[in-house]
């Protein structure tokens, strides 16, 4: 790969940007697609970004997951009691769709929910005789 050339106020700027920690990168990321409407999709492998000290990102301790796929892994023994308690928490879904979404365990209830959102749809599942993943 050739290396650009870079006008020393780029240069300047690449080095801020290099200076981000991975949640302010996010930030900025956001931004510049709201701004421009531009997309901060990989087009090719993401690179493991490295820190001053040559450490990479990956290897530094992870910061606390805070959105949650809740998965429904089992109905258990009483699939009526989960079917209602899908329906509690995906009120959206008619009965037949709610049925057919427990006797299809394991499968995904919710996507990218915060932690707390997660943990009440487990605990109604698992209230009602159904098993839980939270992923």
């Amino acid at each position: 790969m050739a290396e650009t050339k870079l006008s020393e106020k780029l240069q300047k700027l690449a080095k801020e940007i290099e200076s981000l920690t991975l949640l302010e990168m996010a930030d900025l990321s956001k931004y510049l697609e709201k701004r421009f409407g531009i997309s901060a999709t990989p087009l090719a492998a993401p690179l493991t970004p490295t820190s001053p000290g040559g450490q990479t990102q990956a290897s530094q301790p992870s910061e606390e997951k805070t959105l949650f796929t809740v998965v429904l892994s089992a109905s258990g023994d009483n699939k009526l009691g989960v079917i209602k308690a899908v329906r509690e928490i995906l009120p959206n879904l008619g009965l037949m769709e709610a049925k057919k979404l427990v006797e299809s365990a394991p499968k995904e209830l919710l996507q990218n929910v915060k932690k707390e959102q997660a943990e009440e749809a487990k605990k109604k599942i698992e209230t009602a005789g159904g098993k839980i993943e939270l992923k």
